[in-house]
């Protein structure tokens, strides 16, 4: 126990600077957020407010309009989850349990497609979204975000398709049930964990994505969370960093929640299928 005990410490001694290192701009971003303005960028610095303002909050929701930006994002994040595990999950059971010509190399398609960035793309698909007038609408932003997170999402459940076995699909397709009625009865059941795990991923994406929707979107009223939190600063003679801290606060918090309630689901999440 006390082996157990010591090399606890030490690896928490060899941890702490990295640990330092990672929650320092966090800390800094809680502690603007809630300062008297006058002491954000007094000098020498203070690192601890004088006063807890949470007023800073009510003042930003107010003269930022962040309230219409979450709802955006909100909309645009849960639609673009929903319709890519809509097209993922019968994608993911036909290349996990059907033989067909070009199955290796549709396999191998998904791979190549994760390694292209949206910077890449993104005059490709401002030019495609402008063709169909769809510029500086929220359904273009959730069609892009579908494209992006389509082929990990069929990869995630295809491998983990493959671990279901087959014996409870040939007891089914023996009783009568028609493929669809096998994927909804016997896969979907089994296979909840992965789908919540790639929901929660294409979530966490579509919620923090910036490169997209600062391309796609133009008018004030279709502003996501990230394109609002980034108009506080970009272009602006005079910042006020209470307000920005304050509302980069308020965007990662629904993150930081989720990956704290579903830490391990995430970490196992990276492996699935890996062993059967």
């Amino acid at each position: 126990m006390e082996n157990r005990t010591r090399k606890s410490i030490l690896m928490w001694l060899l941890l702490s600077p990295l640990v330092v290192v990672i929650l320092f701009p966090f800390a800094v971003m809680v502690s603007t957020a809630v300062k008297p303005r006058a002491e954000v960028l007094a000098y020498p610095p203070r690192w601890l407010p004088s006063e807890i303002r949470l007023q800073n909050f009510v003042d930003m929701w107010e003269a930022t309009r962040l309230g219409p930006a979450v709802m955006n994002s909100l909309l645009v994040s849960v639609a673009a989850t929903l319709l890519c595990l809509a097209i993922a999950i019968p994608a993911a059971y036909a290349s996990s349990r059907m033989q067909f010509t070009g199955l290796k190399l549709y396999r191998q398609f998904l791979l190549v497609t994760q390694m292209l960035s949206p910077i890449v793309l993104v005059l490709g698909i401002f030019r495609l979204m402008a063709s169909l007038g769809m510029v500086d609408k929220l359904p273009a932003l959730v069609l892009a975000y579908v494209a992006f997170n389509l082929a990990f999402s069929v990869w995630m459940l295809q491998a983990y398709f493959q671990t279901i076995p087959k014996e409870l699909e040939e007891a089914a397709k023996l009783d009568g049930a028609s493929t669809l009625q096998r994927m909804r009865l016997i896969f979907l059941p089994l296979a909840l964990p992965a789908i919540g795990i790639t929901a929660v991923f294409v979530f966490i994406y579509c919620w923090n994505e910036f490169v997209l929707a600062m391309t796609l979107l133009r008018s004030p009223e279709s502003n996501t969370l990230t394109i609002q939190t980034f108009s506080l600063v970009g272009g602006r003679y005079q910042v006020d960093w209470d307000h920005v801290m304050a509302a980069t606060l308020v965007a990662s918090v629904p993150v930081a929640v989720i990956f704290a309630l579903l830490q391990r689901a995430l970490v196992s999440g990276l492996t699935v299928g890996a062993v059967k």
